[in-house]
């Protein structure tokens, strides 16, 4: 009886998990059935050269003045790399064809899970929100998406703000990955900010970094996978 369920345990949260994860992420020549040579846009070839050119790299590996991946400097990179110019809200476009962006707290759990994070979102976010003020600190929602269309596959790891912007990394994914310790400290950047960050369940608590600066707070978004954690 223990056996099965712990069985039924497993189950739910791979479940629930393929469910965050799997998001809507797709390589946007793809989506859109973009012809080659598209005026104003990457060429799928060269959409799928640049992921490959962003997996397990950050922008100051370029040059670049940030400590993630923005639409801006993802545009400075495409300016570089490829030398053509694309307007903010093309590169827009190709972030929001990956799954990146803001979404509702519901749209970040299983159909298991909705119930448990609107009831987080009255009873504790407030909370999170309120000391992030105190401390002049920002909120960012961590997920991650898995985008197709592409081999091998990749994951976007992402963080969102509380005022919508987006910063992003890349990543080739393995069996259970962690969430990259070094996308966290990123997210405090050189100042050293106090950020609070809102994990779903894309990651178990084990798969969280361990022994974080008290810069750095995570915080749990409800999910079946929660009961996994170590």
């Amino acid at each position: 009886m223990g056996v099965a369920l712990r069985d039924a345990r497993r189950s739910v949260t791979s479940w629930c998990r393929r469910h965050t994860i799997g998001g809507d992420g797709t390589v946007a020549a793809v989506r859109r059935g973009q012809r080659q040579g598209e005026p104003g846009a990457l060429s799928r070839e060269q959409e799928l050269e640049l992921i490959d050119t962003l997996r397990g790299v950050h922008p100051d590996a370029f040059g670049l003045d940030e400590e993630l991946w923005t639409r801006q400097s993802l545009q400075g990179l495409i300016q570089q790399h490829f030398g053509l110019t694309l307007e903010t809200g093309t590169v827009g476009a190709y972030l929001r064809a990956w799954g990146l962006g803001p979404r509702e707290p519901r749209e970040r759990a299983c159909g298991l899970c909705v119930g448990a994070v609107e009831r987080w979102v009255r009873s504790e976010y407030p909370a999170i929100t309120r000391a992030a003020q105190e401390h002049l600190a920002e909120v960012y929602w961590l997920g991650r998406v898995r985008l197709r269309g592409t081999m091998p596959a990749a994951d976007v790891v992402s963080a969102v703000s509380s005022r919508g912007r987006v910063r992003f990394m890349i990543t080739t994914p393995s069996v259970d990955p962690a969430l990259p310790r070094d996308f966290v400290l990123r997210l405090s950047g050189a100042e050293q900010r106090t950020v609070h960050l809102i994990v779903d369940g894309s990651w178990a608590r084990n798969e969280w970094p361990r022994r974080l600066p008290r810069r750095i707070v995570p915080h749990p978004l409800p999910s079946c996978g929660r009961a996994q954690a170590a």
